[in-house]
């Protein structure tokens, strides 16, 4: 099942600590640039696109588009769309997606092609998650526990951040449950801080933005900012 942006978990908007880290907007490291290959791109950032204006009026088959990401549990970048479907750039790509959108929009249909973690993939609209939910609550269930949730929470939102810290919010040691979410894929090492004996820093994965349906940190919730405005 894919979750969409609006189920977060409740966890996740009830972490809040005025002194922690700001977060990397780009969902990466924040080790020195050089320690980054220059061709790689940080999870959750879209290619740039390099498409010419004759891209634009290139035919592209909406329904091959359809299929490409109706087959996939990942999100496809256009660029990937562009190479599959055999054009040149990625505008075509592009503007069949916002194509298909209207007509998905247009006849009522329970979901549209969202940006997630840098590409593109299916997503039901969040109205039908309770729907969603009950046939799958076994599985969630069986994937995250309470306690995993919060700690991926305070990792998603504090990010980078040591283990330490994590455990100075949660208040209980939380080493095995960050080795579980690391084999599950959703964190992983981001770092050393900068201190005696160079501590190892977490951060989220890419994984874990398609998991919940974000295209990048940025679009977390933000329970601070809609307290301020009530």
């Amino acid at each position: 099942m894919r979750l969409v942006r609006d189920e977060l978990p409740e966890e996740c908007m009830e972490i809040t600590d005025e002194t922690a880290e700001p977060i990397d907007e780009r969902g990466d490291s924040l080790e020195p640039e050089q320690l980054r290959p220059s061709s790689e791109q940080p999870d959750g950032v879209e290619e740039p696109d390099d498409s010419t204006d004759e891209s634009a009026t290139e035919s592209v088959d909406a329904g091959a588009l359809e299929a490409l990401l109706l087959s996939t549990h990942h999100p496809l970048t256009a660029g990937r769309l562009a190479e599959l479907l055999g054009i040149s750039g990625t505008k075509g790509a592009r503007a069949a997606i916002k194509e298909l959108n209207a007509q998905y929009e247009s006849t009522g249909r329970s979901f549209r092609i969202e940006p997630v973690a840098g590409g593109f993939q299916l997503l039901t609209l969040p109205k039908f998650g309770e729907y969603l939910k009950k046939l799958h609550q076994k599985e969630i269930d069986a994937k995250l526990t309470k306690a995993a949730l919060e700690t991926l929470a305070i990792i998603a939102y504090k990010q980078p951040i040591l283990r330490a810290d994590v455990e100075a919010i949660r208040g209980v040691a939380c080493g095995e449950t960050i080795r579980s979410l690391m084999e599950k894929h959703l964190v992983k090492i981001a770092g050393r801080a900068e201190e005696p004996g160079r501590p190892i820093l977490y951060g989220t994965t890419k994984r874990f933005l398609e998991l919940f349906g974000l295209n990048t940190l940025k679009d977390l919730p933000q329970p601070d900012a809609t307290r301020k405005e009530g």
